[in-house]
C-alpha cells in the first residue's frame, strides 16, 4: 500500500512539472520585444540612451504595405529604433517609434491611472551614475525616491517623456 501510494505521489507529481516545462517550452525565444510608440523620437532617444544608459543597437522601417497588410498601422510608414540594456543577442528589445502626434490620453501620475502597460523595471549595476544623468535631464523623480528596498538595494521611479513610469533598483555605488 504504502508503495502504491508513493508511486501515485511520483506519478503525479512528474505529470504536474513535465506539463510545466512543457508549456514553457512553446517558444521559440526566451525575449520579450516591446514596442513603444512616443510622441518625439529624440527626446525618447535622449532619455532611454543618455539618461537610462540604454544602447541602440539598430533600426529598421515598416513600410505602408506591410503596415497595411498586417494591420499595424493601417497604411502609414514608421521608423523604429531598437534598444537593449546591451549590445547583446540575450537582451531583450526596447522599440521605439513616433507618429509625430502627442498621446490622446492624459499623462499618468500613478500607475493606477490607466490600463496597459505602466512601467517597466530595469536592474542596475549603481544608481548613482543614473541619478546623476536624470538629473542633467531634468528629470523629476517620483516619490521620496531614492528609496531603500533593504540595506543594499534603492528604488528610484522617473517617468520617461510620455510618462511610462521607469523603475530602476540596484545599489546606490
Amino acid at each position: 500500500m504504502q508503495k502504491s501510494i508513493s508511486a501515485f505521489c511520483l506519478f503525479f507529481f512528474m505529470l504536474l512539472f513535465g506539463s510545466a516545462t512543457y508549456a514553457q517550452s512553446n517558444f521559440s525565444s526566451r525575449l520579450i520585444g516591446v514596442g513603444v510608440v512616443v510622441s518625439d523620437m529624440e527626446r525618447s532617444l535622449d532619455f532611454y540612451v543618455e539618461g537610462i544608459g540604454m544602447v541602440k543597437t539598430g533600426n529598421f522601417t515598416i513600410n505602408e504595405d506591410f503596415g497595411k497588410r498586417s494591420g499595424l498601422t493601417n497604411g502609414v510608414a514608421v521608423d523604429v529604433n531598437i534598444l537593449k540594456l546591451e549590445n547583446s543577442p540575450e537582451a531583450n528589445e526596447w522599440k521605439l517609434m513616433s507618429f509625430g502626434k502627442k498621446a490622446a490620453h492624459p499623462r499618468p501620475k500613478y500607475i493606477q491611472d490607466d490600463t496597459g502597460m505602466q512601467y517597466i523595471t530595469i536592474q542596475v549595476k549603481a544608481l548613482k551614475p543614473v541619478i546623476e544623468r536624470l538629473k542633467q535631464q531634468k528629470v523629476d523623480f517620483l516619490g521620496n525616491t531614492p528609496t531603500a528596498l533593504n540595506q543594499k538595494l534603492h528604488f528610484v521611479l522617473v517617468q520617461d517623456p510620455d510618462g511610462n513610469f521607469v523603475e530602476l533598483i540596484g545599489p546606490m555605488e
